[in-house]
């Protein structure tokens, strides 16, 4: 878990704009990258669930190795 220390700017007494640290935008940016490997990773596995698998030893067989 990252912390962050944002800096909240207003316009007309409403919240506008967040300015983060460089450090902390960095982070922000890699926990953001991680997630959306993470949904990719998820969505191909839900997409070969059924697709053909050979073990190794039967590919190493095939191949002669």
């Amino acid at each position: 878990m990252i912390t962050l220390n944002p800096n909240i700017l207003e316009k007309d007494g409403k919240k506008e704009f967040v300015v983060l640290s460089y450090e902390e935008f960095l982070q922000v940016q890699e926990e953001l990258e991680n997630y959306e490997d993470l949904k990719e990773l998820r969505s191909a596995k839900i997409k070969e669930a059924d697709a053909l698998a050979i073990p190794l030893a039967e590919v190493r067989k095939l191949l002669g190795v």
